[in-house]
């Protein structure tokens, strides 16, 4: 069953049915509320806040309509309004991407050095992640973790497609500037240098 065929049963009066629509988005959701409640050090309020995030959806779910976003993408709006807005309670601004949920697994056969260097890597990057200013960083993780498009984004955030284009550009770059230390391989220029 679809998203839109649930929301209309649930509209329609079977609001047993909406714990399938959390079954469906609650880990990403979870994880996205995790990640902004990050460097803000209130990842411990990350679970009361996907739980209101559903239910303020719940309630508003009458007010739904598709034509505006997806569910998904308004549920994402949602939840990104209650995490600023507890951000602004609290006087704290920072967002962050967060390791669970995002943290890939070594296969059983690397080696525990190159599983090592993989996870100084990841941290590398999530470092340089957490290091941007909000509005890209939570562009970044919308985009490259939770793979929506442009459009999704855009509604999200409140911005336009092309605002979105340039925060995700601005982004990636400053990432690839604040690494391009940790992976720079001197050799390889020397044996450039000598061809």
């Amino acid at each position: 069953m679809t998203d839109s065929q649930l929301i209309q049963l649930i509209k329609q009066g079977d609001t047993e049915l909406y714990s399938e629509l959390m079954r469906r988005y609650q880990r990403k959701i979870l994880a996205f509320v995790y990640h902004m409640l990050k460097n803000s050090h209130m990842e411990l309020i990350a679970e009361d806040l996907c739980s209101e995030t559903f239910y303020k959806a719940f309630r508003s779910l009458h007010s739904f309509r598709e034509v505006d976003a997806s569910f998904s993408t308004w549920l994402y709006t949602i939840a990104r309004n209650t995490v600023l807005s507890e951000l602004r309670k609290n006087r704290a601004g920072n967002v962050s991407l967060e390791e669970s949920g995002y943290t890939p697994v070594a296969p059983l056969d690397v080696a525990p050095e190159q599983a090592a260097l993989r996870k100084e890597r990841m941290n590398l990057v999530r470092e340089a992640i957490n290091n941007l200013p909000e509005k890209q960083r939570s562009a970044l993780i919308l985009r490259e973790y939770d793979q929506m498009d442009y459009q999704e984004i855009a509604v999200i955030l409140d911005q336009s497609v092309s605002s979105v284009k340039s925060l995700l550009f601005r982004a990636r770059s400053s990432v690839k500037l604040q690494l391009e230390s940790y992976f720079y391989e001197p050799e390889l220029d020397e044996q450039a240098e000598r061809v």
